[in-house]
């Protein structure tokens, strides 16, 4: 009898939110990394995907193996393909544990890898791009744990001086006259693991463009279960979806107990209808893919109709 081949690693979950890819592999208990390329930032690292070593930055929500094994490898991996050394955003408490392991591997090794390792307290921020920054928030789960917000800072004229001529802006900014704003527009926010609480309650938050939340139990006697782990239950995407304002609430850290056809059955029954357009799952390929492709035919069609101007 021939023998089965070995299984497959799983397949990088995708989703084109404009301007952002959001891919990722993330299995309840097994590995989660979720990167957004454009942002050059890592949200967990998982095992370290290859796709991976292309961040800068990535931002750790907590210190759990399957969302934190991959690190030394995705700095090892940076400094021998020559891009550059790789920095980890984390929470305090995680500084000197990671340390500590890079440390166990320089022995190992016999050599030293270079990282960076930028702690974070709640509602502390880090410049990862041009006028945008990385912002940490307090998240609940079993271990010390922080969600995080891209935030890109907008200068904007205050409103007093707009219509003003260029000349006595000019002159303004010469006496010292503060003319201009900064608004913060949040553009993704990624909660890790984490229960339901007042986090969700936050501007930056509920106002982010896309919104990246876990959601590991989905059946209806599980809820207990997700309260003693400090997860969150489908119950609460439903609250979640009347809140938020995101363009995309991309749903992460799902259990294979349930195949994704069932899952995204038991999701659709319970969000409103309403809210289905802008509700996806990262790891339900086959309906990202048939989205992606619905995505390709639409720009062609329009590129057709700008060059037949």
């Amino acid at each position: 009898m021939i023998p089965n081949p070995p299984p497959r690693h799983p397949q990088l979950g995708f989703l084109y939110i404009h301007p952002y890819r959001i891919q990722g592999v993330s299995i309840a208990g097994e590995e989660t990394f979720v990167q957004v390329p454009e942002l050059g930032v890592c949200f967990d690292i998982g095992r370290a995907p290859r796709a991976a070593l292309t961040s800068d930055f990535v931002a750790l929500s907590h210190g759990h193996m399957d969302h934190s094994a991959g690190l030394a490898y995705y700095f090892s991996q940076r400094s021998f393909q020559g891009i550059g050394t790789g920095s980890v955003i984390c929470h305090p408490h995680l500084e000197k544990p990671i340390r500590g392991v890079m440390t166990a591997w320089t022995e190992l090794e016999a050599q030293r890898t270079p990282y960076n390792v930028i702690p974070l307290e709640p509602d502390q921020e880090h410049q990862i791009k041009n006028n945008i920054v990385l912002r940490a928030f307090a998240t609940k789960h079993t271990v010390p744990s922080l969600g995080y917000v891209a935030v890109e800072k907008r200068s904007k004229l205050k409103s007093e001086f707009v219509g003003l001529e260029q000349p006595k802006l000019v002159e303004l900014k010469k006496q010292g006259v503060e003319i201009t704003q900064v608004n913060d527009i949040p553009l993704v926010c990624f909660t890790g693991d984490t229960m339901w609480g007042e986090h969700f309650d936050r501007p930056d938050v509920l106002g982010a463009k896309i919104l990246i939340t876990e959601c590991t139990f989905l059946e209806p006697d599980h809820r207990d279960r997700a309260g003693i782990g400090k997860h969150l239950h489908l119950d609460h995407i439903a609250q979640l979806m009347e809140k938020s304002q995101a363009e995309a609430v991309i749903l992460t850290h799902l259990s294979r107990r349930t195949h994704i056809t069932e899952a995204r059955r038991v999701i659709n029954e319970a969000i409103p209808a309403k809210h289905h357009d802008r509700l996806f799952i990262l790891m339900d390929n086959k309906t990202n893919r048939q989205r992606y492709e619905s995505q390709l035919a639409e720009a062609e069609a329009e590129a057709t109709v700008t060059q037949g101007k």
